[in-house]
């Protein structure tokens, strides 16, 4: 760990240029990038873009001690072994500082690997564009296009940095260097989910009008992405007012999503998160991983660098399983006692048999539990009586010959359009307006019966069910906009004013005196 962090100001003045090279892509056609790019064949445009995709997609946001940080504050889930993150929900909990564990350190870095990668790419795409003659407008409106989806994710990945760490470094901005995070100088959180929000009004228009999975690259960044993200952002900024003139952003944003009729829930809640729900038309944003349908050989997982299979997201959070060989992992990140009682108290029928999946006795390798799909899940060593049935890929669906557990064949759900109508809901409630339609057709879905007036509370209460044991922290942070986690938290030791965001590292102050 100690020779770890001596690279920390290695990886973080990497110089923009040298991007193509460094963040390398694993595509579906399953072809790396080439090294170095001829600029003037305008074929090869899109790879800087597909490298800042997998960069995303393969050892950032889906990484496995980034998605426990950003879980394990809130009441849902709790690490389930001391190596999945236990010392730092033990600093949370006693209110110590975390600025030396590793783990905040891993999420700074990866997540701002990102944001260099998207702006290397864009260096390149500058790059091509002194190549596209004026008369070409198919290629400009394509480089265009591509300015976009980069965008969108160097806009993602400060809008998640800023809600993990408060006031941040925009590197899109002429006052940073954008290829290096040494002396480069923090802005309001305020101001970031500002940027975020104007970002994504300069790429709308030159962004798809297609749902991801009818993208000419199938689950790329469309106008409906962007739109999501926009929505997001304005509604961190609304906070808890009723009053904020953000609302009108956010119903705006999720009206345009509805309005297109692009979108639809996917009928099958449990099958959402399975091989049938992947790219469904619920879909707004996943980041994709495959074995290209054979039985051996190349493999795109969730690990970091790509095609790394330990710490992958399936793997980590899969059961400690000892009956079954195949459906098994490291029995990290169970649900919680809370969120299985509070579906049970709600009659939450359809959403608990999808989240929380069974085990059998600890340390009891002959009592086992059996998934709806069949699985037979052993008691285990590490004492976990669930774990996360939206992370659970089940033994049919893996590619025939396939006997490690992956989750290669599936992908990981960042946005879908029933968040869109909660919040679009939620607009409509705290502006006075009935929002019982979208809360309404979200709980149809799972079979719940309709609400007349629905309230506040009940939207709220609607959020936690529909995304409960989710990633990247939805409950917490709707906690903390809400006002609420100083009363629902205070258990695990959260203190209002100090709790709301994790520290700076350790490590990113010394390479940086402006993050102090």
């Amino acid at each position: 760990m100690q020779q770890y962090i001596k690279i920390i100001a290695w990886v973080l003045t990497i110089s923009i240029l040298s991007g193509c090279s460094r963040f390398l892509d694993r595509p579906q056609e399953n072809k790396g990038q080439q090294t170095k790019l001829d600029y003037t064949n305008l074929s090869n445009m899109y790879q800087p873009v597909s490298g800042v995709y997998r960069t995303a997609a393969g050892g950032s946001f889906a990484r496995w001690i980034i998605v426990t940080l950003t879980t394990i504050r809130s009441d849902d889930s709790y690490p389930g072994n001391d190596d999945a993150g236990q010392d730092a929900i033990h600093h949370f909990q006693n209110n110590v500082s975390v600025k030396s564990y590793w783990g905040v350190n891993d999420m700074w870095v990866n997540l701002y690997g990102v944001v260099l990668a998207a702006n290397s790419a864009l260096a390149e795409l500058d790059l091509f564009a002194k190549n596209i003659p004026a008369s070409d407008a198919a290629n400009t409106q394509l480089l265009a296009r591509y300015r976009a989806e980069v965008k969108f994710f160097r806009a993602l990945a400060h809008f998640y940095i800023s809600r993990q760490f408060g006031a941040v470094p925009i590197l899109g901005l002429e006052s940073n260097d954008p290829g290096n995070l040494a002396g480069a100088k923090k802005s309001s959180v305020d101001s970031v989910k500002k940027y975020v929000m104007a970002e994504m009004d300069t790429c709308i228009a030159s962004l798809e009008d297609a749902r991801p999975n009818q993208a000419t690259h199938v689950g790329g960044v469309t106008k409906y992405t962007a739109l999501m993200l926009k929505a997001k952002a304005a509604m961190d900024l609304a906070g808890n007012s009723p009053g904020s003139p953000y609302w009108d952003v956010v119903l705006d944003c999720t009206n345009q999503i509805i309005n297109s009729n692009k979108f639809v829930l996917f009928e099958d809640y449990y099958n959402l998160w399975k091989k049938k729900g992947k790219l469904c038309n619920e879909s707004i944003l996943e980041f994709q991983y495959s074995d290209f349908g054979a039985p051996t050989g190349d493999i795109v997982t969730s690990g970091n660098p790509p095609g790394e299979i330990w710490g992958n997201f399936f793997l980590f959070q899969g059961p400690a399983n000892t009956r079954n060989n195949v459906i098994t992992g490291a029995g990290w990140m169970p649900p919680a006692d809370t969120v299985v009682g509070f579906l049970k108290k709600r009659d939450d029928s359809v959403r608990l048999r999808t989240t929380i999946q069974y085990c059998g006795i600890k340390g009891d390798p002959n009592t086992y539990a059996v998934t709806p799909d069949g699985d037979t899940i052993s008691g285990n060593g590490i004492g976990t009586k669930y774990f996360n049935g939206k992370s659970y890929f089940p033994q049919k669906d893996m590619t025939p010959g396939r006997v490690d557990y992956y989750g290669a064949n599936n992908n990981v759900r960042m946005f879908r359009y029933a968040e869109v109508l909660l919040m679009n809901a939620e607009a409509k409630i705290r502006k006075g307006q009935s929002g019982d339609a979208e809360i309404n057709a979200v709980r149809d879905r799972v079979h719940l019966a309709p609400l007349t007036g629905a309230t506040l509370d009940q939207l709220l209460d609607e959020r936690h069910a529909e995304f409960i044991c989710e990633w990247w922290g939805e409950r917490f942070n709707d906690l903390v906009r809400t006002d609420r986690a100083a009363t629902e938290l205070k258990y695990l030791g959260f203190q209002k004013g100090t709790s709301e965001y994790l520290p700076i590292p350790q490590a990113q102050e010394d390479v940086n005196s402006n993050l102090k």
